[in-house]
């Protein structure tokens, strides 16, 4: 008991260390992609190749004024970003991010908790993130960040939905909520997406959405005058923002994975690296969409996901079920 409490408590830390750092990180990857593809040079001054840009970034972040504007709900202003940072790294909890292996002859399970009902445990999480952009905006002197935040809610809202009915019909062939069953399943019956594609498809387009990032960028507009729900936010708190934004896009990229191309397979190095590899795939295609597609509008992105994606994952399910039986 005492080296399970042990063990669960260095992966916690590691979960944050590793993933805060990488949050930072890829917006240093996402700044040089966007400019690569732009014919742009991107971060070159602070550091070779700019690769110091990201600890120059965190210095300001952290020394930046905190300024707590006059007229804003001070209490529920300093909360919300906490709230979009920690249940991004609470999500986290039930991923496994690689096979087990062992190390001085202790076997480690790099999964902090699995859960019997994570993909569950998962996407719930990440829905009660809503509540940070929501509230930051509801709690801002500034009617424009209260309509960035009804914005996000309706988006979020919405695509929860497409999510959830997407990822109903793969829970039915493998009968469990476990990423890590969902995986081993894989191991013995080929990856999900061959017989699943509509429902991989759907579950990446809501991943967007998810995210907040474009094609589905809603929520604060970069073309748009103002930042959004953020805009009266500064120094760290702004930051936490962007860490969690950035933690969602890592753990989503782990998850599309697991849950339809296989996982990290049978267990072995060369699964993990796979595994890796997909992640890294899956997270420069967030980049990718920033640089080469334009943002719908509200009611187009609400059009989609009530008129097109959601019975098109209602038609899935159905004859999901009829198959099966």
């Amino acid at each position: 008991m005492e080296a399970y409490l042990i063990e669960t408590v260095i992966k916690v830390v590691v979960v944050l260390l590793i993933f805060s750092a990488l949050a930072g990180i890829g917006t240093y990857f996402e700044r040089k992609v966007l400019a690569f593809m732009q014919r742009r040079l991107g971060p070159m001054y602070v550091g070779p190749y700019g690769l110091l840009q990201v600890a120059a970034d965190g210095v300001k972040l952290f020394t930046k004024e905190d300024i707590i504007p006059t007229g804003v709900v001070a209490k529920i202003f300093k909360i919300a970003p906490v709230i979009t940072a920690a249940t991004a790294f609470m999500a986290a909890a039930a991923i496994p991010f690689l096979p087990q292996f062992e190390i001085f002859g202790y076997t480690v399970h790099p999964i902090i908790a699995d859960v019997n009902i994570g993909i569950l445990y998962v996407l719930g999480v990440m829905a009660i993130g809503l509540y940070g952009p929501l509230l930051g905006g509801m709690a801002s002197a500034n009617k424009y960040s209260l309509i960035s935040a009804a914005r996000s809610a309706a988006v979020f809202i919405s695509y929860e939905v497409v999510t959830g009915l997407s990822i109903l019909a793969p829970i039915m062939m493998v009968g469990s909520l476990s990423l890590v069953d969902f995986n081993n399943y894989q191991v013995e019956n080929g990856w999900i997406v061959w017989s699943q594609p509509v429902a991989f498809i759907l579950f990446w387009i809501a991943a967007f959405a998810e995210t907040g990032r474009t094609p589905f960028h809603l929520i604060a507009n970069d073309h748009e005058i103002i930042d959004g729900f953020g805009t009266e936010y500064s120094g760290m708190r702004w930051g936490l923002f962007f860490i969690g934004e950035y933690a969602n896009m890592f753990f989503i990229s782990f998850v599309i994975p697991l849950l339809f191309l296989g996982g990290f397979g049978d267990g072995s190095v060369m699964g993990a690296l796979a595994l890796l590899g997909k992640v890294a795939f899956f997270f420069f295609f967030f980049l990718w969409t920033r640089a080469a597609w334009p943002d719908v509008r509200p009611d187009q992105l609400m059009w989609l996901c009530w008129k097109v994606l959601m019975p098109i994952a209602v038609i899935n399910v159905v004859i999901t079920g009829i198959v099966m039986m």
